[in-house]
């Protein structure tokens, strides 16, 4: 099982037991439904959307139903990345009705939440289209919930970025700061001499950006240039020097990026434009789960 599939079954099991109180995922602990509800009693969930967005977290809300009854008969209806509008059905579950009554919270939150994720990557990715620009997530995520949140960001048509502050370098500002007396350009060429993973240098001028270039850095990251003419000399710098180097840089931008600016961001010729908002801020998707009782 990948790091992916491990991190979804552990934050569904977990969301299961904060929700039942118990350590054990066991329909018993919901005290409602153990008192109110027959134990032999079968029953089916339809989840249907009620506005339009794109789908994400589908395979936490199967894994909350199966968590509860292994037995469960599942029939998705849409799959992540699909885009729904309101009436659409996405997923049907047929299975004891226990366990549809006590996954139900716990299986929309995980796809509301996810899905207007990818509906806000979605709205980024759409708003550049034609440029070349990719939309990337960043680390401002849910503690606990980065794997599912950057799985999301996918399945709206964006890239990720870094998952930690283990698989690539990222040099901002703090780094460059306490790392003194070296030079900008020393901090660089240090890190990428000093491991594999790419190294990206944050610059807030065009001077940092020229230094990170001869430092070796991967990615020159620009970081609250204005879109426009000013954003546009530096890539056009950046990309010079590089080629004079003999080198290929991808250039990123960040900072003041949101749907009414993203779009000049693109055409500024940069390669990538990473957005927080994706994560942070994105407003939940509207599905509603509806269980009815079967003969």
């Amino acid at each position: 099982m990948d790091g992916r599939a491990t991190s979804l079954r552990d934050c569904v099991r977990r969301a299961l037991q904060e929700d039942l109180g118990a350590s054990v995922v066991d329909v018993a602990a919901d005290v409602t439904t153990r008192l109110a509800v027959p134990a032999d009693l079968t029953g089916c969930a339809r989840l249907v959307a009620k506005s339009t967005g794109v789908l994400a977290g589908l395979d936490c809300a199967v894994q909350a139903f199966r968590e509860l009854d292994p037995n469960c008969h599942i029939d998705p209806q849409r799959g992540d990345g699909d885009r729904f509008a309101p009436g659409d059905l996405v997923l049907r579950v047929r299975g004891a009705m226990r366990a549809l009554l006590v996954a139900e919270r716990t299986a929309l939150n995980f796809v509301q939440r996810l899905s207007g994720i990818a509906t806000m990557t979605r709205a980024f990715v759409d708003a550049v289209a034609g440029t070349g620009a990719r939309i990337l997530d960043t680390r401002k995520t849910t503690p606990g919930l980065r794997l599912l949140e950057k799985t999301a960001v996918l399945a709206g048509g964006g890239c990720n970025h870094r998952i930690g502050l283990y698989d690539q370098v990222l040099l901002k500002e703090n780094h460059f700061g306490f790392a003194r007396p070296a030079s900008y350009e020393e901090v660089v060429r240090r890190c990428v001499a000093g491991q594999s993973a790419p190294v990206i240098a944050e610059a807030r001028d065009v001077g940092e950006a020229l230094a990170a270039v001869r430092g070796g850095a991967a990615v020159v990251l620009l970081d609250n240039f204005t879109p426009g003419p000013e954003l546009r000399r530096a890539v056009d710098a950046v990309r010079a020097a590089a080629a004079a180097a003999g080198r290929a840089i991808e250039i990123e931008a960040s900072g003041g990026v949101n749907l009414l600016t993203v779009r000049a961001f693109a055409e500024s010729g940069v390669d990538r434009i990473s957005v927080g908002a994706l994560t942070h801020s994105a407003p939940a998707a509207d599905l509603s789960l509806l269980v009815e009782g079967v003969d």
